[in-house]
């Protein structure tokens, strides 16, 4: 039996505890727990937060005896021997430069990485230990565990009831990680949201006598914590009734973008407008940046605070630069930059944020307008709850919370604006401890639970939908659980029967919105395209026999937070529970889930050529195969994601009998590879490219058919995407031979293998190791200069190697700057306007990311760009160098040898 309920607030920038004794009862107070941590080398003392920052020290940089804790280290897999968690971390960090881990939290919730990866701190230098974002948050985790289990030794921290707080904007992903870094780190949690949990806490303060907020009717919750901002709307009843009705958007701003904007200030003081410093310099100035700003945020603060970037070995003192802020530019640049004077009417804008650290953060950074376009989403249910339609939807009370608000200035301001959208002041709820509320709340939130104080209704925070086939052939989204619906209320999907195939892929697109819409369950929505995608729900059901199950679907969002879905069967089969797959890195995803007209008669022509009874079919029939399939189904080109799987699957049930003939084998390659790109974005896609792995090992049947070759290159080159690093990699040790310059292979052989499509599939390897594109690169560069090389491919194949925005690899995995600074001054001595390809690959080598750890020096841009408008070449090409921007269809093409499937999206 739990002793006691524990809350956990694991942010972005410090990590805070709170707990309750149950043996107390319902007037257990609610007390911080201090969490005992390293303070100096050999020193420990319980502070009240415990910086969310872990420091990987140099070999023999301390001895090891001076960094143990109390307690034994925990078991997570994390790969650094003896990191340091905590304030003394924070010290440390601040005085080296590349070994302090930040922002976990806002990794957990970045799709353009993988967030399992090793890749943190981001721009250490090679040779410092790195660590996953999922391993660091459950190091932390991990820490107030030991420290709690020394200091309670009777009733451990697992054996307790602990709620863990997550920002109301994280995804099923973020979620699903959340949960799985507290499973690393031993404990069983249930989740809550940030800004609910800051409000229990005013709850619990003030239950004996909440009469505050009687004549309030719409409280907004304002949580800006230092990696992300959190809004969420309450309606007040009499009698204390609250009741969430809108939670806002994901929204990656916070304290560290203030940090940010003025460390690149100071940036600009220290160094000519042409330099910049490294990322590891960049991190150390950012501690710095971040102390000065709450020193000159503060009440009473000085008129200026001095910024100092220390050198590095023995210039470690001598080397050192400083800069002055002042309070009023300080004060000047967060209000006016974050927290300006706008109308209600004023919309976030711009299509490209700040990118630091290979973090995207928000595209404009007013707080204040996006929190005017929160309201404006949530109007009707703001004028309802306020009684008054025809009232601005401001909210009459609201809570702030989050570090930002310790600065009285900024609260200031806030109010200021939400007055004069209201014509009126607004109540605002007291929070002495902004820094502890959410951890204080998600106790009060346990005991809330038990009865002890006021619930908050409200349920899910958004309305989840099936995405279907409409009768025109467009997609519908169905709603499968209303906004609203309660914790572990199930959900039916009454009048929808669905064919569940037996031994076969099965897969639900899910959308989620947070619109304040009263949707109803099963309604039928068009233009579904507006709500958010989830990551897809996909199965295979084993069976003996092959054939169908009549299903229905049943919702509900689970007590820890979490959405689950169920196929409940009509007769016979047990419940199956369907399981997210949670997104690869650089979120790609097919929308369209409409089948097509005359797919069944394109299934039969397939079936015709690679199926079990058609054994005696002429060459021509299979040449012809594309051709027909064309006639039927419009031109191959605009064929969409679902019809691009179905026919994938009906080739994949002929794989076997593509050896019939060398026709069979080479017109299976290609049709397969065209229906299988990228190998990735639609469900079960994992579950496809293992049925299609093995077929790598057989190898072909018809090695002397050179156009056999070509297709069995572009077959893997087209589906390279769906490979992990093992397969990739298995693949690149049989290209070497080709490759390397020194082996020497012989020009027939070459000719005989389809040599230049060698080149383009080793190019399409993104989860090689960053070491094996550094070679590949230097092979390509080798054979460049030689005319009987196909210098075409070659250069391609560089610019897609060395690319500082990839394709569909993570961010982490891009070649060093440093390299490619290297490759691009080979490339710039060539004639761009005679070799196009050599344009094109100097624009992905050059161009711009937005994150100082992969952009190249801004002096090799201007020369790249100088170069690509001297040559004529296309306008999209400068731009993707000079600007942080996306590439257009026509590029997207040329990157990735050809074009994409219609509707599928890359995230950067």
């Amino acid at each position: 039996m739990a002793r006691y309920l524990v809350g956990i607030d694991l942010g972005t920038t410090h990590t805070a505890v709170a707990y309750a004794d149950l043996e107390a009862g319902q007037e257990a107070p609610i007390r911080r727990f201090p969490i005992p941590q390293l303070i100096a080398p050999g020193e420990i003392a319980a502070l009240p937060l415990l910086p969310s920052v872990r420091y990987h020290p140099a070999a023999g940089e301390l001895p090891p005896e001076s960094l143990k804790l109390p307690w034994p280290k925990p078991d997570l897999g994390d790969p650094v021997q003896d990191p340091v968690i905590g304030e003394l971390a924070r010290k440390l960090g601040a005085k080296s430069h590349g070994r302090l881990v930040t922002s976990a939290k806002s990794w957990l919730c970045h799709p353009g990485v993988d967030r399992t990866a090793d890749i943190l701190p981001w721009g250490a230098a090679s040779g410092i230990p790195k660590v996953s974002p999922l391993i660091a948050c459950a190091s932390y985790l991990a820490h107030v565990r030991g420290a709690w289990n020394f200091s309670f030794p009777a009733h451990p921290l697992e054996q307790q009831e602990v709620v863990l707080t997550i920002p109301a904007s994280f995804d099923e992903d973020a979620r699903a990680l959340s949960l799985e870094a507290a499973r690393i780190a031993g404990l069983k949690v249930r989740l809550l949201e940030e800004p609910q949990a800051a409000c229990y806490d005013w709850l619990h303060r003030h239950r004996a006598d909440p009469s505050p907020i009687a004549n309030a009717r719409l409280l907004l919750v304002v949580d800006v914590g230092g990696g992300t901002t959190d809004l969420t709307l309450i309606r007040i009843e009499p009698g204390c009734r609250l009741t969430r009705i809108g939670v806002g958007d994901h929204l990656l701003l916070g304290g560290d973008n203030i940090d940010l904007a003025l460390a690149h200030l100071v940036e600009e003081r220290l160094l000519d407008k042409k330099l910049k410093l490294s990322t590891a310099e960049f991190a150390q100035l950012l501690q710095e940046c971040r102390r000065a700003k709450e020193r000159l945020l503060a009440e009473g603060a000085p008129e200026s605070a001095t910024v100092s970037l220390l050198g590095e070995g023995s210039r470690l003192i001598g080397g050192a630069r400083t800069a002055t802020l002042t309070r009023d530019e300080v004060r000047a640049l967060v209000l006016d930059g974050f927290f300006p004077q706008v109308a209600l009417s004023d919309r976030p804008h711009g299509r490209y944020g700040l990118i630091e650290f290979g973090l995207p953060y928000a595209a404009d950074p007013a707080i204040t307008r996006h929190l005017a376009a929160f309201l404006a989403a949530h109007a009707r249910l703001a004028r309802e709850a306020l009684g008054d339609a025809q009232a601005p939807p401001v909210p009459d009370a609201v809570l702030l919370n989050g570090g930002v608000f310790l600065s009285p200035a900024i609260a200031r301001r806030v109010l200021e604006v939400l007055g004069r959208w209201r014509a009126h002041p607004v109540l605002v709820l007291d929070n002495p401890h902004p820094e502890f509320a959410v951890a204080a709340g998600a106790v009060a939130y346990a005991q809330a639970k038990r009865g002890f104080c006021p619930k908050i209704g409200g349920g899910a925070a958004r309305s989840y939908f099936l995405l279907v086939e409409g009768e025109s052939g467009k997609p519908q989204g169905v709603c499968l659980l209303p906004r609203g619906t309660e914790a572990e209320q199930e959900i039916l999907l009454e009048n929808r029967v669905f064919a569940l195939r037996l031994g076969q892929p099965v897969r639900f697109h899910l959308l989620s919105s947070s619109e304040d819409t009263p949707y109803q369950v099963g309604e039928v929505v068009p233009q579904p395209e507006r709500f958010t995608p989830l990551p897809p729900l996909a199965t295979v059901v084993a069976a003996e026999d092959q054939g169908e199950a009549k299903v229905r679907l049943a919702a509900r969002l689970t007590e820890i937070g979490t959405l689950e879905l169920e196929c409940v069967p009509l007769e016979g089969l047990r419940r199956l529970k369907l399981a997210f797959e949670l997104r690869r890195p650089s979120s790609r995803r097919l929308i369209q889930d409409a089948s097509h007209p005359h797919l069944d008669p394109a299934r039969a022509q397939i079936a015709a050529v690679f199926g079990k009874k058609s054994k005696e079919v002429s060459p021509t029939l299979v040449k012809q195969l594309r051709n027909e399939l064309e006639k039927r189904l419009g031109s191959r080109h605009q064929w969409d994601g679902a019809l691009l799987r179905e026919l994938a699957d009906a080739l994949l049930e002929g794989r076997q009998r593509r050896r019939r003939s060398p026709e069979h084998e080479r017109t299976w390659f290609s049709l397969s590879g065209f229906c299988l790109r990228p190998g990735f974005g639609y469900p079960l896609d994992e579950w496809r490219i293992d049925q299609v792995w093995p077929l790598y090992r057989q190898g072909l049947q018809f090695v002397n058919v050179i156009q056999n070759w070509a297709e069995w290159w572009t077959f893997w080159r087209r589906i390279a995407g769906g490979l992990d690093s093992a397969r990739q990699e298995a693949i690149l040790l049989d290209l070497r031979p080709y490759l390397d310059p020194s082996r020497g292979q012989k020009p027939e052989v070459l000719r005989q293998r389809s040599y230049e499509n060698i080149v383009r599939l080793a190019a399409a390897l993104e989860h090689i190791a960053v070491a094996e594109k550094i070679q590949l690169g230097q092979w390509l560069l080798a054979r460049l200069p030689h005319p009987k090389e196909p210098q075409d491919a070659l250069a391609w194949a560089l610019g897609r190697l060395g690319s500082r925005v990839p394709g569909y690899g993570s961010v982490h995995n891009t070649v060093p700057k440093a390299v490619v600074e290297d490759w691009l001054q080979s490339l710039l001595a060539l004639d761009f306007k005679a070799k196009p390809a050599a344009a094109f690959a100097a624009a992905l080598l050059a161009r711009r990311s937005g994150d100082r750890e992969r952009d190249v020096r801004e002096e090799l841009r201007e020369a790249v760009i100088a170069k690509l408008k001297q040559a004529k070449a296309p306008a999209s090409w400068s731009q993707m160098v000079s600007e942080v921007t996306e590439l257009s269809e026509a590029d997207q093409e040329r990157m990735f040898g050809e074009a994409l499937p219609p509707g599928l999206k890359l995230l950067a």
